[in-house]
């Protein structure tokens, strides 16, 4: 094979995407059965408009039986079992040559707390935050199954309402409880998630109990494993009470039962895809939830339903099994009712495990936010806090958020987030992997039962048609994305943002950057609004100290859905 042909040959083979199976699929459906030519040069023409080429008819010829033979290695490759869980021998990694991590670790040190005292109606404390909670069990004021079986009450009165919950773990809950009732007792005082009830998004595995991953083909499926986040959180002695509810395949809030609901206005949904955790946290039916974020699953429930969601470092948190969307963006984090509750959240749960191989071992040290913030220089997006409504006015809550931040760090640095690259073109990235990680989906057909109600069956087909080395290409260009944010956060340690409509939650979720997001007030039709603060890689204890240092400053984190309360 000549230069010229074999330029040819991989200009082809990239076009239709080896790691994309459906166009070499789409060529060779039309003539199945007619060995040993399978596509054709007409075919070819054809690819080549999606693929943007233009080949001669000569090099069409020389193609084809080249074409045809990697059809048939596509074709074994489908022949091969691939479940979800199985992580690609490539690996997206946040940080760059050069950059240099704190290794040293410290003591887990909560802020000081107020001694509570133990209300006469136990249900009153269903909006508490875990730090408040965890003081009424350390004190031995509450039983963790007496928090339990409050919990266990609230989640059956109103789970149904607001279709927040995919199954009840009533068993497993009370049992974890009266292990927790007989430590506590015993002087084994596990730290403060001892005893503290909790919900899972439905897309961590749970043995014993249904994974569905929100969507029809899978609603009975089991999983014969404790995700690592569980397996954490069960050693530190947090309850698990119910797997809640996530959009289809972890998109938007409608799922194969419905529509998760948002305790502030049950008419409108709760976003998502992290829906159940959003709406059951604010609604007081579990001290904290879990959730995951590929873009925005956290950051938006946490908006829509007022509460606090942390989305950690890529590579902060290992995502052994959760259900896989996309290797390279996935990442796992809490929804609680405060900055600190986050922190002590992350702080069970981060690490390496041996099984998520893009995890990292560096320490997260939270000192209950004890950070000297003068020494910090912290910014903002000015622009993004600056824009008009419809009627032309900047929004009260967003000109208040800044001046709260401005009395936390009156010199605030105006922040301008990278704009000379196509980041909306990056989701491609998004695109291609999610049609990997759901290969079988598509090609079983048992897509057509999400068809009514979630969009990913057609963007997964689409995603076919994704050439391999565009795929290739968007990763370099964010490679330079990741290296502008770099030269950003070289001038803040971290900057607060308005939540939604703006390049950040996009930007962040591709360099990896972790975000924190928080309620801001209630807009104008009683339904909450937020900021988010964006912080370096693994950085998350100054991160979560502005932003816990923001919060109570405003207080807005202390309002809760009335309906609910």
């Amino acid at each position: 094979m000549n230069a010229v042909d074999r330029r040819a040959f991989v200009a082809y083979f990239s076009s239709i995407g080896l790691g994309s199976t459906l166009l070499p699929g789409v060529l060779w459906s039309r003539v199945q059965g007619q060995d040993p030519v399978r596509v054709t040069k007409e075919m070819l023409e054809d690819a080549e408009k999606i693929a943007g080429l233009k080949f001669t008819e000569e090099q069409r010829t020389r193609m084809v039986r080249g074409v045809n033979s990697m059809a048939r290695n596509i074709e074994q490759i489908h022949g091969v079992d691939l479940p979800n869980s199985v992580l690609p021998a490539i690996q997206f990694d946040p940080v760059l040559p050069g950059m240099h991590f704190d290794m040293q670790r410290t003591a887990l040190r909560m802020s000081r707390q107020p001694k509570p005292q133990r209300p006469a109606d136990l249900e009153s404390v269903a909006f508490w935050p875990v730090t408040q909670l965890a003081e009424l069990i350390r004190t031995r004021q509450v039983k963790p199954s007496e928090l339990t079986e409050m919990y266990l009450a609230r989640l059956h009165r109103h789970g149904p309402t607001l279709e927040a919950v995919v199954s009840y773990m009533n068993e497993r809950a009370r049992a974890q409880a009266a292990q927790a009732d007989r430590e506590i007792a015993a002087g084994k005082y596990r730290g403060p998630l001892h005893g503290i009830p909790w919900g899972a998004k439905d897309l961590l595995a749970t043995k014993g109990y249904r994974t569905t991953w929100g969507a029809e083909p899978y609603r009975e499926q089991m999983i014969d494993e404790d995700a690592t986040v569980v397996q954490r959180l069960d050693a530190a002695g947090a309850i698990l009470i119910a797997k809640l509810t996530l959009g289809a395949l972890a998109q938007g809030d409608v799922w194969y039962g419905g529509k998760t609901r948002n305790p502030w206005n049950p008419e409108q949904g709760s976003s998502g895809s992290s829906a159940g955790p959003g709406a059951a946290t604010a609604a007081g039916l579990v001290g904290f939830a879990i959730g995951t974020e590929t873009l925005g699953s956290i950051m938006s429930p946490s908006r829509v339903n007022g509460v606090t969601g942390l989305r950690p470092t890529f590579g902060r948190v290992s995502r052994a099994g959760a259900m896989a969307l996309s290797w390279s963006m996935d990442k796992i984090g809490p929804m609680c009712r405060s900055v600190e509750d986050c922190a002590l959240v992350l702080h069970a749960i981060y690490g390496p495990d041996g099984h998520d191989p893009t995890v990292h071992g560096i320490p997260f040290n939270w000192t209950g936010g004890n950070v000297d913030l003068r020494k910090m220089r912290i910014g903002y997006t000015e622009a993004s806090f600056d824009s008009p409504d419809r009627n032309g006015n900047v929004v009260e809550y967003n000109r208040a958020a800044v001046e709260a931040l401005r009395r936390i760090s009156p010199e605030l640095a105006p922040v301008e987030m990278p704009a000379d690259l196509p980041v909306n073109a990056l989701g491609i990235i998004l695109n291609a992997e999610s049609a990997a990680a759901f290969d079988d989906l598509t090609r079983s057909g048992r897509d057509a039962s999400m068809e009514e109600t979630s969009s990913w069956p057609n963007s997964f087909r689409e995603a076919r048609f994704i050439p391999a080395v565009e795929y290739i290409q968007a990763n370099r260009i964010r490679t330079l994305l990741m290296q502008q944010m770099a030269a950003v956060m070289e001038k803040v340690d971290v900057f607060m943002s308005t939540s939604g409509g703006n390049s950040v939650l996009l930007v962040t979720n591709l360099t990896g950057h972790p975000s924190i997001a928080l309620p801001a007030g209630l807009s104008a039709q009683g339904t909450p609004v937020s900021v988010t603060f964006v912080g370096r890689l693994y950085d998350e204890e100054r991160l979560l100290a502005v932003a816990k240092a923001w919060q109570d400053a405003t207080g807005h984190h202390t309002q809760h859905p009335p309906r609910f309360s």
